[in-house]
């Protein structure tokens, strides 16, 4: 006789097959067959304090691990406070999936208890959104929804059951759930040529790289590319490490130069938005020519002179081989090497300072220097995040995790659960503002729980310095831009059984950094910081 199993287990029984480790979640009456499928079956449930952390949880695993990260949220409030995680895994191409429970169809309607129809809310920022109106439909709706979130362009899926459901059951499918279908078109020969005689005919050639090679996999294609057209590189989102600071090719803090003097820029895997001057001058010279390689032509609003939608991979693979050897360039490259270095000098300037209250650079370069190298940053905040981006050199990809383009605060506390999970004996480093602090602080009680030992330190200002500083430059005043100077957050995360410490005199932060390190708990290391201390901004705010 065929199997058949309730449609949590059948859920569950999926997810296991598709290799799901973790299911990040809140407890919620909707969703308990679901909880109680994965607790027969041994999925790990990893309980939060609020569900917009545990879908920031799901997102961070697929950005450490490349996988899938999967959270389920009960009905109505739970579906609505996991959608900011939701539109940032949709900015981000995070292959995601929010399994949400629904009311039951019986009383569809009618209004029961956390009642709403998810899907027209979600179906804007998810590349599939369904609901499972009966139990033999459980299995192959989770199965295609990790399927669609892993394949080409990468997103966020949506996935609910309504309560009655989850009280039925059905057989267990015959077929079980394969892997995710990751194919995409090759590149376009004619392309590949054409692209490849602008690089080598280029005199001040770079490439910007972005997410998209991290989810192709293609870290090892850039590199050979970049090696052999010799291309300085800047390194955007979840690409950052993979060129390592020490590489002459290394252009990070060199953006200025590298992208704003180029004749052509190879724009590999990342829109060209805000962060990039949304490809313009003074970022981006108006008269270079840019070659797009990309899963397709979403987010561009500049014309190629050469494209190469599909396989990210495939693509860069193909132009490494046809660019063959280059021209030295050994100008260019000195020159775009000697803006690196120049900001270094500068950072490292703004990071001397031995004054109360301290400056956030100083904070960085403190804890910088006793980062290992494999070391997981996650940055969650505002001017002191921006410090952070600027001055933490990655020196492996998949080691920095930031919000993203979406820019939405209170990602750091699920972030650093999915860290810590996914590598469990590296460091792992949480720069806070203080005001993104307050966006998932009682997560460190998840964090302890769970025995989750990670180092937040929180740059305390006093005040919302992203928005205070050029609202004040631009319209005179700042307004509802203040907080609390000098709160104890440190005291917060030691009632939550974690270890905290205040730190006011710069000569101190190492240390305390180092205690956090070996605490073997959940650590803050809250340092108050100068609120004067603005970075110094070139992107757009908007």
């Amino acid at each position: 006789m065929p199997e058949s199993l309730g449609t949590g287990d059948l859920i569950t029984r999926a997810l296991l097959k598709a290799g799901t480790r973790h299911l990040f979640t809140l407890n919620g009456g909707h969703i308990w067959g679901l909880l109680l499928g994965a607790a027969e079956q041994g999925l790990s449930l990893i309980d939060v304090r609020h569900e917009q952390t545990a879908a920031f949880a799901a997102e961070g695993w697929s950005k450490l691990t490349r996988e899938c990260g999967v959270a389920a949220v009960t009905a109505g409030p739970g579906v609505t406070n996991s959608i900011s995680a939701l539109a940032g895994a949709w900015a981000n191409d995070s292959p995601l999936l929010v399994i949400g429970g629904r009311s039951p169809l019986a009383t569809e309607g009618k209004g029961s208890l956390q009642e709403l129809d998810h899907l027209p809310i979600v179906s804007s920022i998810t590349k599939l959104a369904r609901t499972v109106r009966a139990p033999e439909d459980a299995y192959p709706a989770v199965a295609e929804a990790l399927r669609v979130a892993q394949t080409p362009r990468t997103g966020p899926t949506y996935v609910d059951v309504p309560a009655d459901v989850f009280f039925g059951a059905a057989e267990v499918p015959a077929d079980g759930q394969g892997a995710p279908s990751l194919a995409a078109r090759a590149p376009d020969p004619e392309q590949v040529s054409k692209a490849a005689a602008l690089l080598r005919n280029a005199q001040r050639p770079v490439v910007v790289a972005g997410s998209g090679v991290w989810w192709a996999r293609a870290e090892a294609e850039l590199g050979r590319l970049c090696h052999a057209a010799r291309l300085p590189a800047v390194l955007n989102g979840l690409a950052r490490g993979m060129l390592p600071p020490s590489d002459e090719l290394w252009a990070g803090r060199g953006r200025r130069v590298a992208l704003g003097e180029a004749d052509v820029v190879l724009v590999a895997g990342v829109p060209l938005d805000f962060r990039l001057g949304f490809g313009d001058p003074p970022v981006i010279d108006a008269e270079a020519k840019l070659v797009y390689v990309d899963c397709d032509g979403r987010r561009r609003h500049r014309p190629g002179a050469a494209v190469l939608d599909g396989d990210i991979r495939a693509a860069l693979a193909a132009l490494a081989e046809a660019v063959g050897d280059g021209p030295d360039r050994g100008g260019w490259v000195e020159r775009v090497h000697a803006s690196v270095e120049d900001a270094r000098r500068k950072d490292l300037e703004r990071a001397a300072g031995g004054g109360r209250p301290v400056h956030p650079a100083r904070v960085v370069a403190e804890v910088a220097r006793r980062l290992d190298p494999d070391a997981i940053v996650i940055g969650d905040g505002g001017d002191f995040v921006s410090f952070v981006g600027r001055m933490i050199e990655s020196r492996q990809p998949g080691t920095f995790l930031d919000p993203g383009p979406y820019g939405c605060l209170g990602v750091g506390a699920g972030y650093a659960i999915a860290a810590r999970l996914a590598h469990p004996d590296r460091q792992v480093v949480l720069f806070n503002g203080d005001g993104a602090f307050g966006f998932s602080a009682m997560d460190f009680d998840t964090l302890v729980r769970h025995r989750l030992p990670v180092v937040c330190v929180i740059g305390n200002n006093g005040i919302w310095a992203t928005e205070k500083h050029p609202m004040r430059s631009l319209l005179g005043t700042a307004i509802a831009a203040d907080l609390r100077p000098g709160v104890r957050y440190d005291r917060v995360v030691e009632a939550l059984g974690g270890h905290g410490e205040l730190v006011e005199e710069p000569d101190q932060i190492g240390p305390a950094f180092e205690r956090a390190l070996k605490a073997g708990v959940p650590a803050v290391v809250n340092v108050v910081t100068d609120p004067d201390a603005e970075y110094p901004r070139s992107a757009a705010l908007i």
